[in-house]
């Protein structure tokens, strides 16, 4: 007999239900389980490691003062976390006089390590379009760069970046069809643009 794999949604609702009631193991365990995407979501939208290692650690502070809050018939842990977090940068960013600039490594995870001939050049190339892309993504207003990072570079579905941005769903299809458009405008900006670095964007993947 086939054991069907445990919901993952019903696995979240339990370990939050044992923090609530102190169980400390089972915030480790949240923790761990997501303390990696949630850095690298505020690093990707908000800039220094400073600012993300300082407002991931707020958010796990306000999971453990407030977990009765989450509600998983409205969506995951993750999403929620994700709220909060873009909850909290959006405050830090409101009481900063200058804009946050954001470290262009921390946009995509898929910048290949260095490689022997004969792929040396293709993954040259491949860095340098990541490299270009990554350009491209800093320079979108805030609210078109925060729908690709949600739905593009984390995946999340249409649905769940909707409880995050707290929008309508036709609010986040409208503002990423908007994005990919000014995406692939300025990853073309990009390839008619002297290299600075190497290669530009490729259209496909700006369109992605």
């Amino acid at each position: 007999m086939l054991l069907e794999p445990p919901d993952a949604s019903n696995d979240e609702a339990m370990l939050a239900a044992r923090m609530a009631l102190g169980d400390e193991q089972a915030f480790v365990t949240l923790f761990r389980r997501y303390q990696g995407p949630v850095y690298r979501f505020v690093r990707q939208m908000g800039g220094s490691a400073d600012t993300a290692e300082d407002v991931t650690q707020e958010v796990f502070i306000a999971l453990m003062e407030s977990s009765g809050r989450f509600d998983a018939e409205r969506g995951s842990l993750k999403v929620y976390l994700y709220g909060i977090a873009r909850n909290l940068l959006r405050r830090r960013i409101r009481k900063q006089t200058t804009h946050p600039e954001v470290e262009l490594d921390q946009l995509l995870e898929t910048t290949p390590a260095a490689a022997t001939a004969p792929d040396a050049l293709a993954d040259l190339e491949r860095a340098e379009a990541l490299t270009s892309l990554r350009r491209a993504i800093v320079s979108l207003p805030p609210h078109y760069r925060e729908v690709i990072v949600l739905c593009d570079l984390h995946e999340l579905r249409y649905e769940d970046a909707a409880l995050v941005v707290n929008c309508p769903l036709g609010t986040i299809r409208s503002r990423l069809s908007r994005a990919r458009r000014v995406l692939a405008r300025r990853c073309l900006v990009e390839m008619a643009a002297p290299a600075h670095d190497g290669a530009p964007c490729p259209p496909r993947r700006c369109l992605a």
